[in-house]
């Protein structure tokens, strides 16, 4: 019937867009049926007799450098092709199930530049479909498209502009000295005398490692001067009664163990 014979013009003209990606992706048909024939050769072209059966069609295709041969299958199932292909060589087995009405007009089949449509998907589908799985891994890697490497950023991580001063880097080292402040610091000076560290083993409210602010004139003095009295920068003396500045460490106030001079 007219139906019937349009239909196969239809997936007569979808075979053919299959055999020329095969084509342009290194392939040359052997020939038509599942065995060699005599005197095959490998072609760009369809052999004779491809389309012997419209509901089944079966191709053999050979790599370029021989490194694989492709059976081919396209079985219709109604308005829909299944394109089965296999490795001879290592039975690897690959399929896709294409729409014919998706990709071939029949308005326009004596026309080929206007038989076709969605051709980009087409193309993708068949690639990816029953030609890409039959790629080693170093064909996969030759096929890639170069991508930009990713840039390390010069700067470090937990560099921030906005802050001052900069934070420390995370690969920055402490400082080797222990900060006289620190809760385990206590013992340290009697480890190392001569180290310049600080935390002996007796408490001294005056050698802690907390800074003794000088005296500010001008904050006022408990009981001598208000606050306010002393400008500024003015030039100010001490006085007083003496003694009553603040003075140094008295030598009495820590004595060795067991030593009782009075004259010392």
């Amino acid at each position: 019937s007219r139906r019937a014979s349009l239909l196969y013009a239809r997936s007569d003209a979808l075979l053919c867009a299959v055999h020329w990606e095969l084509v342009t992706r290194g392939y040359r048909c052997l020939g038509a049926g599942d065995r060699a024939g005599p005197d095959e050769r490998k072609s760009e072209l369809l052999p004779a007799g491809w389309q012997a059966d419209p509901e089944l069609y079966t191709l053999r295709y050979q790599a370029q450098d021989d490194s694989r041969e492709l059976l081919l299958k396209a079985i219709m199932v109604d308005t829909s092709m299944i394109l089965n292909v296999m490795d001879r060589s290592s039975l690897q087995v690959a399929d896709v199930t294409l729409n014919v009405a998706d990709y071939v007009d029949p308005a326009h089949l004596g026309d080929f530049h206007r038989a076709y449509k969605n051709m980009e998907e087409l193309r993708t589908r068949i690639v990816s479909g029953i030609i890409s799985p039959f790629k080693t891994d170093k064909e996969k890697d030759n096929n890639k498209e170069s991508k930009p490497e990713r840039t390390v950023p010069t700067t470090p991580r937990d560099y921030d502009p906005l802050r001052i001063p900069p934070r420390q880097p995370p690969l920055s080292r402490e400082p080797p000295w222990p900060s006289p402040l620190g809760p385990f610091a206590v013992g340290g000076e009697d480890l190392d005398p001569f180290g310049g560290r600080r935390g002996g083993m007796i408490a001294d409210p005056r050698r802690s490692g907390y800074p003794v602010p000088g005296i500010d004139p001008s904050s006022g003095l408990p009981s001598r001067l208000p606050p306010g009295a002393v400008p500024p920068g003015a030039r100010f003396d001490p006085f007083g009664p003496p003694g009553s500045g603040a003075a140094g460490p008295n030598p009495d106030h820590l004595p060795p163990p067991g030593y009782d001079d009075m004259f010392m």
